[in-house]
């Protein structure tokens, strides 16, 4: 008997049980939020009348401290509110944790929104990744074009993200190294 064979079988079934169940995990705490959010603005009487509802949410979370759990308080009811708006209102609902979400209700323009949801997802940004780019204000620098091709969804080129790049076509199916790089680039 291969003893190690099976040692790592158990061990990569239990890598995958993890992931699968944090996965399910993470989207189920995201669908309850949007259910959640969804209440509260209709408890509220609708979404214009949402903003000036924050007394009932000030109620519903003073009786959810005591009888669920401390972490349902005023803010995270108005978050969970405000993230219900944020899909509804078009924001792509990727498999992010409630975390970037946290993060993107920051943003009121769409738009912009989209871009990091569509960012994360792609390049499996942490929360902190996430924050720098915020930070970095990576959507506000994009140039006009680039945002309008992004909000249409059109195809984009490497142009429209970085002014003058340095594009290398190499016929030859072996590595660029780095000395030849240099010597192509000067």
């Amino acid at each position: 008997m291969n003893y190690y064979n099976k040692i790592k079988e158990e061990l990569l079934n239990n890598e995958i049980y993890k992931q699968v169940k944090e996965y399910s995990k993470n989207k189920n705490e995201l669908e309850i939020y949007y259910n959640v959010g969804k209440m509260l603005i209709e408890a509220q009487g609708g979404e214009k009348r949402a903003k000036y509802g924050d007394n009932l949410i000030k109620e519903y979370s003073k009786k959810l401290v005591k009888e669920v759990n401390k972490f349902y308080n005023t803010t995270t009811l108005k978050r969970i509110r405000k993230f219900y708006l944020m899909i509804e209102k078009g924001a792509t609902l990727w498999h992010l944790s409630w975390s970037h979400y946290r993060e993107l209700l920051k943003f009121n323009d769409i738009n912009e929104i989209n871009y990091y949801i569509k960012t994360c997802g792609e390049q499996n940004l942490s929360v902190r990744k996430l924050q720098a780019r915020i930070k970095l204000k990576e959507y506000e620098r994009l140039p006009e074009s680039t945002k309008n091709k992004l909000n249409k969804k059109e195809e984009n080129s490497i142009e429209d993200f970085i002014k003058y790049p340095i594009i290398i076509k190499s016929n030859d199916k072996e590595k660029i190294t780095e000395k030849v790089l240099k010597n192509m680039i000067l």
